[in-house]
């Protein structure tokens, strides 16, 4: 029986590596028992944590003035939902969040690739740059075309891949930009004989970030790849796949689909925190030492926008920052928790604390995908649906296009874009970065593109699902079976 049930699991492993060379965002390798002990531990740790910070902080009461001194033109509800969120914030940090800050959302590809573009080609300091994933396609040799065009200025730039991210992207394209003065490091290289760091697999870097002279930067969930060039929110690109489902057939082809994706374009204080992620994360890898320029510029004030980084790194002490600042969210909502997510592989904490919020009459909604380049992932994911359904969350799915964006916002008041997926290789295993920004009206634009994302999905019925036929049903217990280890 063992040897029948080790080849089982090789054969989950395989199909696992196999999505990862088609479109490598998905696992790459298994996660040792010990992590998955470890993982399931600071689930429940995290949710009974954030637990005890709202308690206190409901126990000290409402401060008599104000923590948010830029509220008084929204009104009193909205303007105690922010404080609320604020005051959690900074309690499980410990610090405040950066002020005065401007956050522009990017909706799809075209738009971001667009800023990053512009943004390159006005470098005058230095480029830095981390990408999981960076195809030799038409949009990758432009990025390419423009990071050497400014190293030929005497601009620096640097740039980090991910060993599995790229795994499909030849040497030569990479050679051409250190052969133009480019500095190209590859994050945990696939051959353990080429890591400069001590070699993980488990490990990945599934951070996308830019910074540009210290000024600006950009964070979220695009990758740079062709798969991009449409976007899902145009009538032309979504009608191509309109009305399709996995329950109809086979599933359509994420590598054709439109790709429904976000990012954020940063000016201001917050800015130096992305590059302080990149830098160390560079240092860890044993990068070449970096052109001496001004990496952290003095800023003004770009905005009115409260803004935290939190960089996820697998192996720190309290590495679950962005888990429990997440959970946190949740669990401190008082009016509305809308999220939109890739890849949707709850811990049991989290399905909890979504359903807990749903009983307490928080309007819980999420968008999901409706297809997925990872068939266990997918069914793992939908396993959760019924004890979430029955908690009174809504759930809908997109399978109109590919969805790889990780947002959510809540109370109309928190929002979070980054690379991080609600699944266990995101919040134990893979490098991330998010950014968490207070403000309502940079929340009323997430809940814009959240109705939009409604809209555009097909609701999750209950009943209908309770209904659901037993391949279904099968396939959602071999991804429960294997969740932990995707």
């Amino acid at each position: 029986m063992k040897p029948l049930w080790r080849a089982f699991a090789l054969a989950v492993f395989t199909c696992a590596l196999a999505a990862c060379a088609t479109v490598p965002d998905t696992s790459a390798g298994t996660m040792p028992r010990s992590q998955i002990r470890t993982a399931t531990d600071s689930g429940w740790q995290s949710y009974q944590r954030s637990q005890d910070v709202i308690k206190k902080l409901d126990a000290a009461g409402t401060p008599s003035s104000p923590v948010v001194p830029d509220s008084g033109d929204i009104d009193p509800t909205t303007a105690g939902f922010l404080q609320r969120h604020l005051q959690v914030e900074d309690a499980i940090s410990g610090s405040p969040m950066e002020a005065g800050n401007r956050v522009d959302l990017l909706t799809d590809g075209p738009t971001t690739y667009h800023a990053m573009l512009q943004a390159i080609r006005g470098a005058r300091q230095y480029i830095h740059m981390e990408s999981y994933i960076f195809d030799d396609d038409e949009a990758g040799r432009t990025f390419a075309d423009a990071l050497i065009a400014k190293r030929s200025q005497g601009v620096p730039v640097a740039l980090m891949v991910d060993g599995v991210g790229t795994l499909n992207t030849p040497k030569a394209f990479f050679d051409r930009m250190r052969d133009a003065g480019v500095q190209v490091v590859i994050f945990n290289p696939v051959n353990p004989a080429k890591a400069r760091a001590g070699w993980s697999p488990n490990n990945r870097d599934h951070r996308k970030l830019l910074v540009v002279d210290g000024k600006t930067g950009f964070l979220g969930g695009v990758n740079i790849s062709s798969v991009y060039e449409s976007s899902a929110s145009s009538g032309a690109s979504s009608s191509i796949l309109r009305g399709s489902s996995t329950d109809q057939g086979k599933p359509p082809d994420p590598k054709e689909a439109p790709w429904r994706d976000t990012q954020i374009r940063v000016q201001g204080p917050a800015v130096a925190d992305i590059e302080r992620v990149m830098q160390e994360g560079w240092q860890a890898q044993h990068g070449p030492a970096l052109d001496p320029r001004e990496f952290y510029p003095a800023t003004s004030r770009q905005g009115d926008l409260r803004v935290r980084i939190i960089a996820n790194r697998p192996g720190d002490h309290d590495g679950y920052t962005l888990y429990l600042t997440f959970m946190s969210a949740i669990q401190s909502a008082q009016r509305s928790i809308h999220i939109t997510m890739a890849y949707f592989v709850p811990d049991p904490a989290f399905v909890r604390a979504l359903a807990d919020a749903a009983r307490r009459k928080v309007d819980v909604v999420l968008v999901l995908p409706g297809f997925s380049d990872s068939s266990l992932v997918f069914h793992a994911g939908r396993s959760y649906y019924s004890e979430l359904l029955d908690a009174g969350v809504k759930i809908y799915e997109r399978r109109d296009a590919f969805l790889h964006a990780k947002t959510a916002v809540i109370d109309g008041v928190w929002s979070t874009v980054g690379s991080s997926n609600m699944d266990w290789r995101s919040f134990a295993l893979n490098y991330e970065l998010n950014a968490v920004i207070l403000g309502p009206r940079f929340a009323q634009q997430m809940e814009t593109l959240f109705a939009d994302d409604v809209a555009r999905a097909q609701r999750v019925d209950s009943a209908a699902w309770s209904d659901r036929g037993i391949k279904e049903r099968f396939m959602e217990s071999i991804g429960r079976m294997f969740e932990r280890w995707l």
